[in-house]
């Protein structure tokens, strides 16, 4: 799906023009979506889905609050998934009777880092979470969006640590991944989320790796650099759609 117009730009941070796809500069008002996911080929859409991933501390949450600072309208899948968690829901339900009351918090809602300590020590217990969850997610997700659509929004970002692996790119138009090297990885989360290298690992373990992620891609950010250059380059990729 990668197609012409690619720019190296300074800080690794490697930019997929859209101008390649139409011969000229593409906006979110004359964008014809092409090659990812399965599009509607034959119908203009006058807002443009941008599918935000990137694997565990690799700064998409940074990425996506600059975008909405921009004017992006965000929808943060890890937040649909907190809704679709609480106490007394069907998804609920089914949490507890797969993973047992262990992790549930006096007030009885859902502790996900007791939730996440658990799946992610085991990879049966991770694919039966996300058997519940993910399809869940996704048509939460396609709500949304829809109702963005009949709102009149004209960019929406769709934030996704998993778009690619829970194969949720028919929802968005253009596949945006944050790229950071492993060794920020864990100095960020070590630092901000206080987890220990073997946690950060672990997690990393069970997500497709980076560089797969940036093959599928149409915009690879790399974000080990800092804020204020990194909220350069994505006004710049703003302006590119807007």
């Amino acid at each position: 799906m990668v197609g012409t117009g690619l720019q190296v730009c300074p800080l690794r941070t490697i930019l997929l023009s859209l101008d390649g796809r139409k011969g000229g500069q593409a906006s979110s008002e004359d964008l014809v979506p092409l090659g990812y996911g399965e599009r509607e080929k034959d119908r203009v859409r006058v807002m443009l889905v941008i599918g935000l991933t990137g694997n565990f501390g690799t700064g998409k949450t940074t990425v996506s609050q600059i975008l909405a600072e921009l004017g992006a309208v965000i929808i943060d899948a890890d937040k649909l998934g907190h809704d679709l968690l609480q106490p007394d829901t069907e998804t609920y339900g089914e949490i507890l009777a797969a993973f047992g009351k262990s992790i549930l918090k006096p007030n009885r809602e859902i502790d996900r880092n007791k939730l996440g300590k658990l799946v992610f020590a085991d990879a049966t217990a991770l694919t039966r979470l996300n058997q519940i969850m993910h399809p869940r997610i996704y048509e939460l997700a396609k709500q949304r969006i829809e109702q963005c659509r009949n709102q009149g929004a004209k960019v929406v970002i769709l934030e996704a640590a998993l778009l690619i692996e829970a194969g949720w790119t028919p929802l968005v138009d253009r596949g945006w991944v944050t790229v950071a090297p492993k060794a920020t990885i864990v100095r960020r989360l070590k630092s901000e989320r206080g987890l220990k290298e073997e946690q950060v690992l672990a997690r990393l373990r069970t997500q497709m790796p980076s560089e797969e992620k940036a093959k599928q891609a149409d915009v690879v950010i790399d974000t080990d650099c800092s804020l204020d250059e990194l909220r350069t380059r994505v006004t710049e990729l703003w302006h590119n759609l807007t």
